[in-house]
């Protein structure tokens, strides 16, 4: 069974007067301990690809079924539990509080998601040991460098066990050294059995991932497994 099926998904926005399609009748399955990246240049709709898929918003026209279930669907509530408990997103600009500590920012989805205290606690200082970043546990975003705020922003994304990360140009604002860290981590998860799927405008990352699919003007040009990359 595949994780994420996609099938007709169309979206498409108003801007003023006219419309503008973001996606046209996409069909997608991708199977669970995938390696994939969304490539093609801006306006393609990529990152309206990736947000769908993170159920960050809704498409106009077709259904999505994640692990066999149409979230389609399902109420904004019933939408935002499965993204806290099944989805991980990772982001160019890292996304995280500003106020909280690197701890409290991991912490923060097991809070909303109503774990309990102690396990909370537990996984908090196992993410901060596998990223390295115990040392940096009581330092705000600002007091972090950019390898260590997306390091922050990885184990947040991971510390509910989610069946698959998003990440969108994960390494956008990093230097390339920094941005191969950031990579290995992410292929790291993906070695251990997690789905992963990479928006990106860098060719290089993309030729890492396993299965490449192209886009263009919101439809899928080219996808590697029909063997046409």
């Amino acid at each position: 069974m595949a994780l994420i099926e996609l099938s007709g998904i169309s979206r498409t926005f108003r801007l003023g007067d006219s419309e503008v399609h973001a996606l046209r009748h996409i069909d997608l399955d991708i199977a669970p301990g995938e390696y994939v990246a969304v490539m093609g240049p801006s306006g393609s709709g990529k990152s309206t690809l990736l947000n769908l898929m993170g159920l960050l918003d809704r498409p106009d026209a077709g259904s999505y079924r994640l692990e066999g279930r149409d979230v389609t669907t399902l109420t904004a509530e019933e939408q935002a539990a499965v993204r806290s408990r099944r989805i991980g997103f990772v982001f160019q600009s890292f996304h995280l509080v500003p106020r909280l500590t690197a701890a409290d920012n991991i912490e923060l989805p097991m809070l909303l998601a109503g774990i309990p205290p102690a396990e909370r606690k537990k996984r908090v200082a196992q993410a901060l040991r596998e990223y390295g970043l115990t040392e940096r546990a009581h330092h705000r975003p600002d007091q972090l460098s950019g390898g260590q705020r997306q390091r922050v922003a990885i184990a947040r994304a991971t510390v509910m066990h989610p069946a698959v990360i998003l990440a969108d140009e994960p390494t956008g604002n990093l230097d390339r050294a920094t941005g191969e860290e950031v990579v290995h981590l992410l292929e790291a998860l993906n070695a251990q059995g997690v789905t992963l799927v990479v928006v990106t405008h860098d060719p290089t990352l993309g030729a890492r991932a396993r299965r490449q699919i192209v886009m263009e003007d919101g439809a899928i040009a080219r996808d590697s497994a029909d063997g046409a990359a």
